[in-house]
Protein backbone atom coordinates (compact mmCIF):
# COMPACT_ATOMS: atom_id res chain seq x y z
CA UNK A 1 0.00 0.00 0.00
CA UNK A 2 1.27 3.71 -0.81
CA UNK A 3 1.98 5.75 1.77
CA UNK A 4 -1.13 8.33 0.25
CA UNK A 5 -3.34 5.80 0.66
CA UNK A 6 -2.13 3.95 4.38
CA UNK A 7 -4.45 3.91 6.93
CA UNK A 8 -3.00 5.01 9.79
CA UNK A 9 -3.69 5.02 13.91
CA UNK A 10 -2.81 7.10 16.57
CA UNK A 11 -3.91 5.88 19.94
CA UNK A 12 -3.38 8.60 23.02
CA UNK A 13 -2.80 7.14 26.37
CA UNK A 14 -2.57 9.86 29.22
CA UNK A 15 -0.52 8.67 32.21
CA UNK A 16 -1.90 7.42 35.01
CA UNK A 17 -2.91 9.25 38.78
CA UNK A 18 0.34 10.46 39.77
CA UNK A 19 1.38 11.44 43.29
CA UNK A 20 2.36 14.32 44.91
CA UNK A 21 5.51 14.18 46.63
CA UNK A 22 7.95 16.86 47.56
CA UNK A 23 10.25 16.64 44.40
CA UNK A 24 10.19 18.23 40.60
CA UNK A 25 7.48 17.96 38.30
CA UNK A 26 9.24 15.50 36.00
CA UNK A 27 10.22 12.90 38.82
CA UNK A 28 6.52 12.56 40.43
CA UNK A 29 5.72 8.28 40.47
CA UNK A 30 2.69 7.68 40.21
CA UNK A 31 0.07 7.24 43.34
CA UNK A 32 -1.41 3.89 44.22
CA UNK A 33 -4.23 5.07 42.41
CA UNK A 34 -2.18 5.29 39.34
CA UNK A 35 -0.69 1.90 39.73
CA UNK A 36 -3.65 0.12 39.17
CA UNK A 37 -5.15 2.32 36.01
CA UNK A 38 -2.06 1.86 34.13
CA UNK A 39 -2.49 -1.90 33.46
CA UNK A 40 -6.16 -1.85 33.15
CA UNK A 41 -5.40 0.52 31.06
CA UNK A 42 -2.72 -1.86 29.45
CA UNK A 43 -5.69 -4.35 29.47
CA UNK A 44 -7.86 -1.81 27.11
CA UNK A 45 -4.91 -1.66 24.69
CA UNK A 46 -4.90 -5.52 24.65
CA UNK A 47 -8.88 -5.20 23.89
CA UNK A 48 -8.33 -2.70 21.34
CA UNK A 49 -6.46 -5.25 19.20
CA UNK A 50 -4.19 -2.26 17.77
CA UNK A 51 -0.88 -4.50 16.44
CA UNK A 52 1.44 -0.98 17.61
CA UNK A 53 4.71 -0.18 15.70
CA UNK A 54 6.21 2.37 17.69
CA UNK A 55 5.55 3.83 20.88
CA UNK A 56 6.47 7.48 21.93
CA UNK A 57 6.80 8.04 25.90
CA UNK A 58 7.05 11.05 28.05
CA UNK A 59 10.36 11.03 29.59
CA UNK A 60 8.61 12.45 33.09
CA UNK A 61 8.97 9.43 35.56
CA UNK A 62 4.89 9.08 35.91
CA UNK A 63 4.92 8.65 32.22
CA UNK A 64 7.64 6.17 32.02
CA UNK A 65 5.91 3.91 35.27
CA UNK A 66 2.56 4.35 33.53
CA UNK A 67 4.18 2.65 30.33
CA UNK A 68 6.06 -0.10 32.47
CA UNK A 69 2.87 -1.42 34.15
CA UNK A 70 0.93 -0.96 31.14
CA UNK A 71 3.09 -2.43 28.03
CA UNK A 72 3.78 -5.54 30.46
CA UNK A 73 -0.34 -6.22 29.76
CA UNK A 74 0.86 -6.22 25.62
CA UNK A 75 1.76 -9.84 24.34
CA UNK A 76 3.95 -7.79 21.31
CA UNK A 77 5.77 -5.32 23.09
CA UNK A 78 6.42 -2.16 20.10
CA UNK A 79 9.40 0.19 19.91
CA UNK A 80 9.70 2.39 22.72
CA UNK A 81 11.37 5.50 22.47
CA UNK A 82 11.42 7.96 25.48
CA UNK A 83 10.62 11.18 24.05
CA UNK A 84 12.15 14.68 25.89
CA UNK A 85 9.29 16.82 23.87
CA UNK A 86 6.53 14.88 25.35
CA UNK A 87 6.43 16.50 28.41
CA UNK A 88 4.86 19.90 28.94
CA UNK A 89 4.02 19.39 25.26
CA UNK A 90 1.92 21.88 23.52
CA UNK A 91 -0.74 21.10 20.84
CA UNK A 92 1.58 22.50 18.23
CA UNK A 93 4.75 20.22 19.47
CA UNK A 94 2.43 17.19 19.41
CA UNK A 95 1.65 17.83 16.05
CA UNK A 96 5.36 18.30 15.14
CA UNK A 97 6.26 15.09 16.62
CA UNK A 98 3.36 13.18 14.83
CA UNK A 99 4.69 14.67 11.66
CA UNK A 100 8.34 13.54 12.04
CA UNK A 101 6.60 9.87 12.42
CA UNK A 102 8.73 7.24 9.92
CA UNK A 103 6.33 6.31 7.34
CA UNK A 104 6.32 2.82 7.88
CA UNK A 105 4.97 2.90 11.16
CA UNK A 106 0.80 2.29 11.20
CA UNK A 107 0.19 2.36 14.21
CA UNK A 108 1.40 5.14 16.47
CA UNK A 109 1.04 5.55 20.65
CA UNK A 110 1.92 8.59 22.42
CA UNK A 111 1.94 8.72 26.26
CA UNK A 112 1.57 12.33 27.54
CA UNK A 113 -0.14 14.20 29.96
CA UNK A 114 -2.64 17.01 29.93
CA UNK A 115 -3.61 19.50 28.45
CA UNK A 116 -1.79 18.26 25.63
CA UNK A 117 -3.45 14.43 25.29
CA UNK A 118 -7.11 16.18 25.12
CA UNK A 119 -6.08 19.10 23.12
CA UNK A 120 -4.52 16.58 20.37
CA UNK A 121 -7.31 14.28 20.29
CA UNK A 122 -10.14 17.12 19.99
CA UNK A 123 -7.89 19.19 17.27
CA UNK A 124 -7.40 15.88 15.22
CA UNK A 125 -11.18 14.63 15.41
CA UNK A 126 -12.40 16.19 12.46
CA UNK A 127 -15.16 13.15 12.64
CA UNK A 128 -16.12 11.00 15.64
CA UNK A 129 -18.05 7.65 15.81
CA UNK A 130 -21.42 7.39 17.79
CA UNK A 131 -20.77 9.94 21.20
CA UNK A 132 -16.56 9.01 21.60
CA UNK A 133 -16.06 12.97 20.92
CA UNK A 134 -18.72 14.34 23.05
CA UNK A 135 -17.08 11.91 26.15
CA UNK A 136 -13.74 12.93 25.41
CA UNK A 137 -14.93 16.51 25.74
CA UNK A 138 -17.25 15.59 28.88
CA UNK A 139 -14.57 13.99 30.29
CA UNK A 140 -11.55 16.21 29.93
CA UNK A 141 -9.31 13.18 29.50
CA UNK A 142 -8.71 12.10 32.93
CA UNK A 143 -5.32 10.01 34.11
CA UNK A 144 -5.29 6.85 31.98
CA UNK A 145 -7.97 7.49 29.25
CA UNK A 146 -7.38 6.61 25.95
CA UNK A 147 -8.01 7.44 22.51
CA UNK A 148 -7.83 6.05 19.09
CA UNK A 149 -8.06 8.71 15.84
CA UNK A 150 -7.66 7.04 12.33
CA UNK A 151 -6.27 9.29 9.42
CA UNK A 152 -5.49 8.30 5.69
CA UNK A 153 -2.16 9.74 3.85
CA UNK A 154 1.26 9.95 4.82
CA UNK A 155 2.38 11.45 8.60
CA UNK A 156 3.58 14.86 7.23
CA UNK A 157 0.03 15.30 6.64
CA UNK A 158 -1.21 15.69 10.56
CA UNK A 159 -2.99 18.81 11.17
CA UNK A 160 -6.47 20.20 12.36
CA UNK A 161 -9.55 18.12 11.29
CA UNK A 162 -7.89 14.72 9.44
CA UNK A 163 -8.77 12.24 11.93
CA UNK A 164 -11.76 10.13 13.00
CA UNK A 165 -12.17 9.16 16.70
CA UNK A 166 -13.05 5.92 16.87
CA UNK A 167 -12.92 4.81 20.25
CA UNK A 168 -12.59 6.81 23.47
CA UNK A 169 -12.08 4.81 26.70
CA UNK A 170 -12.29 6.75 30.48
CA UNK A 171 -11.38 4.11 32.92
CA UNK A 172 -13.27 6.16 35.43
CA UNK A 173 -16.99 6.25 33.69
Amino acid sequence: MSAAASSRRIVLLRHAKADWPAVPDHERPLAERGRKEAPAAGRRLVDLGIPLDLALCSSAARTRETWKLAVHELSHRPRTVYEDRLYDATLGDLLALLTETPEDVDDLLLIGHNPGMHALADALAGQADGDALTRLDRSGFPTAAIAVLTFSGPWKSVEHGVARLTEYWDSHA
